[in-house]
């Protein structure tokens, strides 16, 4: 099963719209998901619990935060 990639938003919601950021954050998420996707059948074909691994992947994200401070001013350029 395959989702499909976000509309990546800036901060106040509107749509970014340069078409080489679009393609990275869809070249990262796609392989983000393919890593978490490795990650979760390897453990369930060790054994693991699939419900703890995604209360531990929930928990990681949860606990990531940004390098950078969020450009909420609206003055980041698309191109």
């Amino acid at each position: 099963m395959s989702n499909p990639t976000p509309v990546w938003r800036r901060p106040d919601g509107t749509p970014v719209a340069c078409v080489e950021k679009i393609k990275v954050m869809n070249e990262n998420f796609t392989e983000l998901r393919q890593t978490v996707q490795d990650l979760l059948d390897d453990a369930v074909l060790m054994g693991c619990s699939e419900a703890q691994v995604r209360d531990a992947l929930h928990a990681l994200i949860e606990g990531i935060a940004s390098s950078y401070p969020e450009d909420t001013g609206g003055s980041q350029s698309d191109s």
